[in-house]
């Protein structure tokens, strides 16, 4: 089957994702921000998304279904350890998208990564996927982490801030770790923006212990 033919859904002919994800490996390997396995699902991903004019709602999808993971450590630990089958994770995965809306493209995508056992690194292909939006927006991809969830007010003044000292809009993904204690990491492209108290703890430490 030629490698550039289209496909519609992920599920009913899984050939042709492996098509596109090979197709995808040369172009995804020359954007450093969508470069692996990662990128290669992702592009593929978008591929089929733009095909049918989903993109955003794609995004929304993944963007909801990532948020629920990463507020449940059981449901990390479920997606993520090889201990788990291929049954139980995809029975999980089926679960979640159910909860957070997730169908269609998006959970055609999600079941397939359960089932090649590529669950470890869906968060890596869902900020691709995120990068890839952006960058057909002509907007910079960013990533906020708090310690606890920020209200719609706080995320629309950090976009601004953002916008303000880099000059550009900024698309910024959220994920909640209650470990920084405190404060935000803003990582936008190579850039890390940390004023967490964790981190503000881990250099006071060291500086002690040059002056010991």
């Amino acid at each position: 089957m030629p490698a550039s033919c289209k496909f519609k859904r992920l599920d009913a002919l899984p050939e042709g994702l492996t098509a596109k994800l090979n197709e995808r490996r040369i172009v995804a390997s020359t954007d450093q921000t969508v470069s692996g396995v990662p990128g290669r699902y992702a592009s593929a991903l978008f591929e089929l998304a733009s095909d049918e004019k989903s993109t955003d709602v794609v995004g929304q999808q993944l963007q909801a279904f990532g948020a629920a993971i990463e507020a449940s450590d059981d449901l990390k630990r479920l997606v993520r350890s090889p201990v788990f089958s291929s049954d139980d994770q995809l029975a999980a995965i089926e679960a979640v998208a159910a909860a957070t809306g997730a169908k269609g493209a998006a959970l055609n995508f999600l079941k397939l990564v359960a089932r090649n056992r590529r669950l470890a690194a869906l968060p890596d292909m869902i900020a691709a996927y995120a990068t890839l939006l952006s960058q057909s927006k002509g907007e910079t991809a960013g990533e906020v982490i708090s310690a606890e969830p920020l209200t719609p007010a706080q995320l629309k003044d950090l976009k601004a801030a953002l916008k303000s000292s880099l000059g550009r809009e900024v698309a910024l993904s959220t994920k909640v770790d209650s470990s920084i204690l405190g404060g935000l990491i803003v990582k936008v492209g190579s850039r890390m923006m940390d004023n967490s108290l964790k981190t503000k703890l881990q250099n006071l430490k060291i500086a002690m212990k040059g002056t010991a």
